[in-house]
């Protein structure tokens, strides 16, 4: 099968591609990819992607930024950034893929932990992880030409402790090897509209 990873330079999208690469041709998509260059944000730039690479399998979404910080200085711009990015980048490319995706093809969005378990300065993101739960489980009900969508949850990533690891004191860590199993279930499986937890 061929198969976009969306977010393919990233630390889950690399482990992403390399779980699915023994056996799927894999096209690396990112904002700095020198391969499918691609702005998930922009919905015009998604279409292009999939001008570009014709029908595929599947798509992973490995990509989407997010806004950390206090409630209590949040501006609206701020928190409307992790909407248009983590959230809207993932539906636009949800909305795009289910005309381009060969019957039976799947769709991975990525959402995370804090959904369901937050923490200190990430309003933004729990809001965009929790929503993404429900697009995915709307949409599943309407996609047609036996089309799959489901979600990754992933906790924090072991290599992103240096980075994250204040946020997520008392979390157990997953390292991205593990996480991409769960990409794996989503692509290769039967399943849709579901919600796959590595907590």
């Amino acid at each position: 099968m061929k198969i976009i990873v969306i977010g393919a330079t990233g630390t889950v999208g690399r482990a992403v591609a390399a779980e699915l690469g023994g056996r799927h041709d894999i096209i690396g998509a990112g904002r700095s990819s020198a391969d499918q260059p691609v702005a998930i944000e922009d919905y015009a730039s998604v279409q292009a992607l999939f001008g570009r690479t014709g029908p595929v399998d599947g798509i992973v979404v490995a990509a989407g930024g997010l806004h950390f910080g206090p409630l209590a200085d949040m501006t609206p711009e701020q928190f409307r950034s992790g909407l248009d990015s983590k959230l809207m980048g993932q539906v636009n490319v949800a909305l795009a893929a289910q005309h381009h995706l060969r019957d039976g093809g799947s769709i991975t969005l990525t959402g995370g932990i804090v959904g369901h378990h937050p923490i200190r300065h990430g309003a933004n993101a729990s809001t965009v992880n929790r929503a993404l739960e429900g697009f995915v489980t709307g949409a599943a009900v309407e996609l047609q030409r036996g089309l799959r969508i489901n979600l990754v949850d992933p906790t924090v990533l072991t290599e992103s402790l240096p980075v994250y690891g204040d946020y997520f004191h008392g979390f157990e860590p997953a390292d991205s090897r593990r996480v991409a199993l769960a990409y794996s279930r989503s692509v290769d499986g039967p399943e849709t509209g579901k919600v796959y937890r590595v907590w």
